[in-house]
C-alpha cells in the first residue's frame, strides 16, 4: 500500500502537470477567440432633399481562423479541466492508501499535511469550477500551485511511514487536525483568485507591465474579489474552531491550553491577520486592493506555520518528520 500511494502521488503530479499545460495553451489562444475583423465602410445614401443619410455598416462575421483558434481555445480549457479532475481522483487514492498503510488518518507529519490540504483546496477549485465555468481560466495559475506544492512534498518532505506520535494517538488528532486541514485547503484556493484579482485590478486601471500583462484573459476583477471573500469568509470560522480544538486538546495532553509553542504562536498570527482581512473587507473606507493584500499576507503567514515552524524552530509541534 505504501508503495502504491507513492506512485499515485507521481501520477497525480503528472496529471496535474497536463491539466496545467492545457489550461496555459487555452489561455494563450484566448485572445484569437470571437475577434471581430474591421467593420466594412460606411455607405452614404444621398436623400430627396440633397443631404447625406449614412447607413449602419453590415456586421462582418468573424474569420475562419479565429472561429478554429476558439474552439482549439476551448477544447484545451477542457483538457485542463478533466485531467485536473483525474489527477484530484489520484491525489485522493495517494492519501486513502497512505492511510490504509500506516493504519491512521495520513497526517502525521509533514508530507502527508500538505498532500492532504493540497487536495482539499483542488477538490474545493472543481466544487468551485462546477458552479461558475466561466472562472476556467483561473485554472492555469490553480494547478501551477498544484504542481509545485505537491511535487515539494513528494521530492523534498517525503518521509516512510512511521507510527503516529505518541501524543497524537487521541480522538482529538482527528477532530483538531481534520479542521486545520480542511481550513488550511480553503485558505490555498482563497490565495489564487486573490493574487488574480490584484492582478487584473491593476490591468483594468490600465497598468501594463509584468505581472499585470498575466491577468489580460482573467474573469473581471470584481468576480475574482468575491470569491477572494467568499472563500475566506467559509474558512475563517474552520480554523478558528481549529485553533479552540487545538488548545483544549493542549489542556488534555500538556496541562495547559497556550503555551506560545512556536507553531501555536504563528497559528494566532494567522487567525490575526485573517480576522483584519475580513475586518477590512468589511469597512468600507478600507480599497479592496489593500484588503486583499491583508489576505496574501495571511497565507505566508500559513505557509511559515507549515514549512518554516517545521524546519527552523524547535517545540511541542515538531512533528514534520524532517531529519
Amino acid at each position: 500500500m505504501s508503495a502504491l500511494s507513492d506512485n499515485l502521488v507521481t501520477f497525480a503530479i503528472l496529471a496535474y502537470l497536463v491539466a496545467m499545460i492545457g489550461h496555459a495553451v487555452e489561455y494563450a489562444l484566448g485572445n484569437v477567440r470571437n475577434r471581430v475583423a474591421t467593420a466594412a465602410p460606411v455607405r452614404e445614401l444621398v436623400g430627396a432633399g440633397g443631404g447625406v443619410v449614412p447607413t449602419p455598416p453590415a456586421p462582418v462575421p468573424s474569420p475562419p481562423t479565429a472561429d478554429r483558434s476558439g474552439g482549439r481555445a476551448r477544447l484545451a480549457g477542457l483538457i485542463g479541466v478533466g485531467a485536473t479532475a483525474v489527477a484530484a481522483a489520484l491525489h485522493l487514492a495517494a492519501l486513502v492508501t497512505r492511510g490504509l498503510a500506516a493504519d491512521r488518518m495520513p497526517w502525521g507529519n509533514m508530507y502527508e499535511f500538505v498532500l492532504t490540504v493540497t487536495f482539499i483546496g483542488v477538490a474545493a477549485w472543481l466544487v468551485v469550477l462546477w458552479k461558475r465555468p466561466t472562472l476556467r481560466k483561473l485554472g492555469l495559475f490553480l494547478t501551477l500551485v498544484m504542481v509545485l506544492l505537491v511535487a515539494t512534498a513528494e521530492l523534498v518532505l517525503y518521509v516512510p511511514i512511521v507510527p503516529l506520535v505518541p501524543a497524537l494517538n487521541s480522538y482529538w488528532f482527528v477532530i483538531h487536525v481534520s479542521t486545520i486541514v480542511f481550513a488550511s485547503g480553503i485558505f490555498l484556493l482563497g490565495v489564487v483568485p486573490a493574487v488574480g484579482f490584484l492582478m487584473r485590478n491593476g490591468y483594468e486601471q490600465g497598468k501594463r507591465s509584468f505581472p499585470y500583462t498575466l491577468a489580460k484573459r482573467l474573469p473581471g476583477a470584481v468576480g475574482l474579489e468575491r470569491l477572494t471573500f467568499a472563500l475566506h469568509a467559509f474558512a475563517f470560522p474552520i480554523f478558528t474552531f481549529a485553533v479552540i480544538a487545538g488548545a483544549i486538546w493542549a489542556e488534555a495532553a500538556w496541562g495547559r491550553p497556550w503555551g506560545w509553542d512556536p507553531k501555536e504562536t504563528w497559528a494566532f498570527i494567522s487567525w490575526v491577520v485573517y480576522a483584519g482581512y475580513l475586518h477590512a473587507r468589511a469597512t468600507p473606507s478600507v480599497k479592496r486592493n489593500v484588503a486583499t493584500w491583508i489576505a496574501v499576507l495571511g497565507f505566508l503567514t500559513m505557509l511559515m506555520n507549515l514549512f518554516g515552524v517545521n524546519i527552523f524552530f524547535t517545540g511541542l509541534h515538531s512533528y514534520g518528520g524532517l531529519d
